[in-house]
């Protein structure tokens, strides 16, 4: 199948030029001019959301299971132009696009099979008790039923498994909830090219064309106008700290106030105990290193600090300065993404007892490593060393004894994961850390590394702020569905009225 780019907007069915328009920025290969998002656009993609409801919403699980299905079917019938387009845009190469393709039709398919057995409608019944004394209990059953139309805000660092047909966007189609898409200028193409796979996959089944709409680019006000609109019900966002929050306190005053299910920002501690440490220092070192420069630390996932003890952490240092210095520039996703980095490296090694361990340079849109190293002391005393940097730069925080590693421990502000390095010896000291990570952290990993994100029904991708906004979510794995959704009891309720999910039991 061949693509060519229009640089429309997709609104309900219809692809639309506006006036303006904005020039893509590739990291190689053709630039290509596309629309600018209006307010107007929001207004008319959002009611035409809310008008597919009331027939998308009252689907049948198996129609939106097959409709699912189709939409990866149309994403892969389009793989090559996916490819050739994700790739010149984000300079990402062709094996990680190929993968993020293959993670997004499968999140599509997984939630297809995970509605298909209705375990996630909690269905719930007590029965009628009309003899109980003092008083009856009348007949009570109970749903999980869609909240209505959904805003998904894409992401930069993955153009397709947290974008427009991401996982936001796939659980909340599964949970029956149209979706209006703000696109994300780094990767326009890309997302033009879903968004037709989308469209495809909505006139193959039938549907309302309300079902899906795409806006491309647009200033802020088409990112407030979305999150503001009255018929929008929930937003999913993943992004920088600043922009999220600010659409967070958006969603919090409106009228109607509704959730914001952000995930903004993370630096994924690692602590390396000390029998770990002295058995497998070099290689998990190494393996560090590996996991921090992985797509050029471009990743939600990056375990930005290693903490370990003083005396255990020359040799760390030197055996991840040794894997540093092999990896060569990489190309980040956007202008903006590469400069924020250097800004964020001079950042931490202007801090306060901060000593250089590899430093190196790059220009343009190109990242390079950089390992830091400071004492648990100079850590506690400056925040702004906690903060993450968005690319791959290591922070090694040294520490004295268990005091100073459990005042490390408890300094940190909400993660997605944490990390463990761990060996037999070091499990009572393990056990004194696990309640603190667990107060800190959505995942909790042992002896790897949280680059990579399963997508299952046992992930949680999200955590206390700011690593997320909703700390009983997850933006990965089937649980993603529960944050579109809500209980519905009926009290009651004859059977002829009563969902066709509910009559059952």
């Amino acid at each position: 199948m061949t693509f060519t780019l229009h640089g429309k907007h997709l609104v309900a069915g219809e692809w639309i030029a506006t006036e303006q328009t904005f020039r893509s920025e590739p990291a190689h290969g053709p630039a290509f001019n596309f629309s600018v998002g209006t307010t107007d656009l929001v207004d008319r993609a959002t009611k035409a959301a809310e008008e597919a409801f009331w027939s998308y919403g009252y689907s049948s699980r198996d129609e939106r299971a097959a409709f699912l299905e189709t939409i990866a079917d149309e994403i892969e019938a389009r793989a090559a132009a996916i490819t050739e387009i994700g790739s010149s845009e984000t300079g990402l190469p062709t094996a990680r696009l190929e993968g993020e393709r293959g993670r997004t039709t499968g999140q599509l398919r997984l939630f297809a099979a995970h509605i298909r057995k209705g375990e996630y409608l909690d269905k719930r019944h007590d029965q009628a008790l009309p003899d109980r004394k003092p008083l009856p209990r009348p007949d009570i059953r109970l749903l999980q039923r869609p909240i209505g139309p959904v805003a998904v805000f894409g992401a930069s660092n993955f153009p397709l498994a947290f974008s427009t047909m991401g996982g936001d966007t796939a659980s909340a189609l599964a949970a029956g909830c149209p979706v209006v898409v703000k696109g994300h200028s780094a990767h326009p193409g890309t997302s033009e090219v879903i968004a037709e796979a989308a469209d495809a996959a909505i006139r193959k089944h039938g549907l309302h064309p309300g079902v899906f709409s795409l806006i491309q680019g647009g200033r802020r006000d088409v990112g407030t106008a979305l999150v503001t609109h009255s018929l929008i019900k929930a937003v999913g966002f993943t992004g920088s700290l600043a922009g999220g929050r600010a659409l967070f306190d958006l969603c919090a005053q409106r009228p109607e106030p509704i959730p914001f299910f952000g995930e903004l920002g993370s630096v994924n501690p690692m602590f390396i105990l000390p029998e770990a440490s002295k058995t497998r220092g070099e290689d998990v070192a190494k393996g560090w290193a590996s996991s921090l420069t992985l797509g050029a630390g471009q990743f939600c996932t990056n375990p930005g600090i290693a903490v370990i003890v003083s005396e255990q952490a020359p040799a760390f240092a030197e055996s991840a300065r040794a894997a540093l210095s092999q990896v060569g520039p990489q190309v980040m996703l956007t202008d903006g993404i590469a400069k924020a980095y250097r800004d964020g490296r001079d950042r931490i090694s202007s801090g306060h007892g901060v000593r250089d361990v590899f430093t190196s340079s790059c220009d343009l849109r190109n990242a390079t490593p950089n390992l830091f190293l400071v004492s648990a002391q100079d850590w506690l005393a400056n925040h702004a060393l906690s903060e993450e940097v968005f690319g791959p730069l290591g922070l090694i925080v040294t520490v004295e004894n268990v005091e100073e590693l459990t005042a490390v421990a408890r300094s940190f502000d909400g993660q997605l994961t944490a990390t463990l390095q761990l060996d037999e010896g070091d499990t009572d000291l393990a056990r004194r850390l696990m309640p603190i990570l667990e107060r800190k952290a959505g995942r909790l990993l042992v002896n790897g590394f949280p680059t990579g994100v399963e997508v299952c029904d046992a992930m949680v991708h999200g955590g206390p702020y700011p690593a997320s906004t909703n700390f009983g979510a997850t933006s990965v794995g089937t649980m993603a569905i529960r944050r579109f959704l809500r209980p519905v009891s009926y009290q009651n309720v004859p059977d002829a009225l009563l969902p066709s999910d509910l009559s059952s039991i």
